[in-house]
């Protein structure tokens, strides 16, 4: 049911000021009038007939005023107001007052204007003519005395109209301040162009019939003719607008109508929310089809437009006689609903859509099935204007692509593109195109070029900073897609509360006190393969759980405004021999405002954009030049890093990492690049041709939480993999999980059938540690060996670190599962 005009009604929770108003005005009016109308009972035969005629043209010409496109009629065009600031010219201000009063009478009942507005509106238009007719009455004299005007006349008339205008616009914008809210001058300002034209064209042509009548009342009728033609090049005009605010292909409106048609639901149920009353929702529905695409790939275009022109006549069948469906471009389609009183309604005019999509369009013979997605915004649950009801409908319809589901209502938590989230893009985007300062570099031990803040001679103290910084010669880069497979790795699965992937962008744990263990090959174990038990706590603390307080190792944040990119380090080490064979590169952003940012908001906000690839080459310049300080130093590592999966589809990478290995005289084989079973399957060929290419370089490939993604077996036969490493979601329950057991031991076997290195994550107790050695897993990594940690103190680990190996005991047996 269509929404009354709300002008009708008086406003919930403001009707002092606003009665107040139209208490005042109609007051005014009345005393400003009151004498001039008592005049006027006196004057009828008195009148001449020039006024009757302008009289009846300014009433028979109100009953049929121009309105725009719109429904609210907040901009209509009355030719009454030419007329009675004629007669206010020629006759005074009684007989102006009296047939204005009359012509606001018929118009009020041809638009369904409520008695008291109609009121107001003739008390409005009596209050400007008043005003105008002080100005007058400062003139020298009548229009009719017979004389000649003079300049005197002619300022007189120009400011009774001026005055006349600013009395009535400023009577109308006051009263709808009051009326809506919001803030008085924009509003002024967006009408004012419109009213200048329009009502000014109408008070300018007064004079004009005033002179005209002066001759002969016969010539009065005469304006009509460019009355009509202003009033019908109106028309055409409006046509040709709503024509633009429709889609040539379906005939349906076009996101420009769709535009103004949310802005007027929201203008007309606004008050209804204010008041609390029932249906005051408005929902936007976003459509977006299904296998669109196939359709024009495969049938072309022409077949394509066809079924949108089906799809909108059944679309057209389903929304109600009040609602707006409108077309927006390509296969998207979105409705707007109004006087809803809540999801559930909006919810169940989206199965009806459903229910129309579901049977196929039949074209040439040929079914086509056509289903669609379908996203919710209600206003003012979810919005309150056009662009933000828009924005959070369409995240709801992505919501329900990734779902594979029909229909998604707006959810906060879906909506990764909130405005802290741009800025903190923004911020970003700025930390690494600014990069690490680069100096001159000097040679290390083995040859490998070093700056010099990474010179061996550094204090131990000192943060590691890369030597390359992936600033703006990065070049930009698509964006990283979510899912397995994608981003940089800041936190594998080797610490205590690092969720499911294991992946770097999820959050980390609190470090938990180490209590004393009666097995003393236990508490060997722990102290000497963590410093922070056998030494104490080391003077800069490692990575904490939350944002705001980091790793005190970190460096200050600098003045900058945006921060600094930090690389963390965990160990692998091999379960046989306790011997350190690797570490696994972590990135850390310490921003100065909001404190440590959370891996995974990090990557969020990353992806889908180029500073995704920025990023990818930041972690590949710093990690590089790492390993080069270490080399120089005489520590030979190999660090492992997670890339982007869009970078092994274009293949730029493999350069990438060529270039800084020989620039830094890194030797290729101490650098792993792990890829995850969703980037195999995102593009198989393509990936194929960037880790071939790699494996030629000599940097080695590692499949990393196998077991979790959709992968076949076949990618371990054919692609050039060194090493399968085992999901911390299996590791850490295979302890008392039967079923977690068998997948890792099966796994092991599995690689070491084909000759892979196995790497097991998230290793956090002995136990675990144990059963891995017996199931012969080659290597671990996880807060039971060390805790992520920056650079230099990951130099001053190793010095401490004392490899210990397992003693096979009887709890090292791996549980088995029971038959079911």
């Amino acid at each position: 049911m269509e929404t009354a005009d709300p002008r009708n009604s008086f406003p919930g929770g403001r009707e002092g000021p606003f009665l107040g108003l139209v208490t005042g005005v109609l007051g005014l009016a009345a005393l400003v009038s009151v004498a001039s109308l008592v005049d006027l009972v006196d004057r009828p035969d008195g009148l001449p007939a020039a006024f009757w005629t302008m009289a009846v043209l300014a009433v028979g010409c109100d009953a049929r005023p121009f309105v725009p496109s719109g429904r609210r009629q907040t901009s209509a065009v009355f030719p009454s107001t030419c007329f009675t600031f004629a007669i206010l010219l020629g006759w005074g201000l009684g007989p102006a007052v009296l047939v204005q009063a009359l012509a606001v009478t018929v118009s009020g009942v041809r638009l369904g204007h409520a008695p008291w507005r109609t009121t107001f509106n003739a008390a409005q238009y009596a209050c400007a003519l008043a005003a105008a007719h002080l100005v007058l009455r400062s003139g020298p004299g009548g229009l009719f005395d017979g004389d000649r005007l003079g300049w005197t006349d002619v300022l007189a008339v120009g400011g009774a109209t001026v005055t006349w205008f600013v009395v009535n616009y400023g009577l109308v914008s006051t009263a709808l301040r009051l009326r809506f809210g919001g803030r008085w001058w924009p509003a002024v300002r967006q009408g004012l162009p419109f009213e200048l034209l329009s009502t000014g064209s109408l008070l300018l042509l007064a004079p004009v019939l005033v002179t005209a009548a002066r001759a002969s009342a016969a010539l009065i009728p005469l304006v009509l003719v460019p009355l009509f033609a202003v009033y019908r090049m109106a028309h055409l005009s409006d046509e040709q607008v709503q024509l633009a605010a429709l889609d040539p292909l379906t005939g349906l409106p076009n996101r420009k109508a769709l535009l103004a048609e949310v802005a007027e639901q929201v203008h007309r149920h606004a008050e209804r929310v204010a008041r609390g009353e029932p249906g005051a929702r408005v929902a936007l529905l976003l459509i977006d089809l299904d296998r669109f695409k196939n359709v024009n790939d495969a049938l072309g275009h022409a077949v394509g437009d066809r079924l949108l022109v089906e799809v909108g006549a059944r679309l057209a069948g389903v929304v109600g006689e009040r609602d707006l469906l409108a077309r927006l471009g390509g296969d998207e389609f979105a409705i707007v609903a109004g006087g809803l009183d809540g999801v559930d309604e909006a919810r169940e005019l989206a199965g009806r859509v459903v229910a129309a999509l579901t049977e196929p369009v039949s074209l040439d013979g040929l079914p086509l099935d056509v289903g669609g997605s379908i996203g919710i915004a209600l206003f003012p649950d979810h919005g309150e204007d056009y662009a933000t009801l828009m924005r959070h409908a369409d995240v709801a319809m992505y919501d329900a692509k990734h779902r594979n589901d029909t229909v998604a209502v707006y959810a906060a938590e879906s909506d990764h593109n909130s405005a802290e989230r741009l800025a903190l893009l923004a911020d970003l985007r700025r930390v690494l195109e600014n990069g690490p300062v680069a100096g001159p570099t000097v040679r290390g031990g083995d040859g490998a070029a070093l700056p010099p803040r990474l010179a061996p001679d550094d204090g131990p103290g000192d943060a590691p900073r890369p030597a390359v910084g992936g600033g703006p010669g990065s070049g930009p880069g698509p964006g990283l897609g979510r899912g397995p497979g994608s981003g940089v790795r800041t936190d594998p699965g080797g610490g205590p509360g690092v969720g499911g992937t294991g992946r770097w962008w999820l959050p980390r744990r609190r470090s938990r006190p180490a209590p004393a263990h009666p097995d003393e090959l236990l508490n060997r174990i722990l102290t000497g393969a963590d410093p922070v038990r056998r030494h104490g706590p080391p003077e800069h603390p490692p990575a904490g759980p939350a944002p705001d307080t980091g790793p005190a190792a970190t460096p200050p944040a600098p003045a900058a405004e945006v921060g600094e990119i930090t690389m963390y380090y965990q160990p692998q080490v091999a379960i046989a021999t306790g011997e350190v064979v690797g570490v696994e590169a972590l990135l850390r952003w310490r921003h100065p405002r909001r404190g440590m940012v959370d891996p995974e908001e990090l990557i969020r906000v990353a992806e889908q954009s180029a500073v995704m690839r920025l990023l990818t080459y930041r972690v590949i310049d710093d990690v590089v030049a790492q390993l080069a300080k270490w080399s120089a130093a005489g520590t030979t590592l190999r660090a492992a890093l997670n890339v982007s999966v869009r970078d092994l589809h274009t293949g730029e990478i493999v350069d990438r990492i060529a270039d800084r290995l020989a620039g830094h005289g890194v030797r290729p084989d101490r650098l792993q690049l792990e890829i995850t079973e969703g980037a195999l399957m995102a593009d198989p060929r393509r990936v194929l041709a960037t880790i071939t290419r790699l494996h030629q370089l000599g940097v080695a490939i590692s499949l990393d939480d196998f077991g979790t993604g959709y992968s076949s077996l076949q990618h371990l036969r054919r692609l050039p993999l060194s090493e399968v490493k085992v999901d911390r979601s299996f590791v850490l329950g295979m302890a008392g999980d039967a079923d977690d057991a068998a997948i890792v031991r099966s796994t092991i076997e599995l690689a070491g059938a084909l000759g892979l290195r196995v790497v097991a994550e998230g290793v956090e107790d002995e136990r675990t540690w144990r059963l891995l050695h017996a199931a012969g897993c080659d290597a671990a990594q996880g807060w039971f060996y060390a805790r992520p940690m920056p650079a230099d103190e990951l130099t001053a680990w190793l010095a401490r670190y004392r490899p210990l190996s397992p003693v096979p005991s009887p709890d090292a047996e791996i549980p088995r599962r029971h038959a079911r």
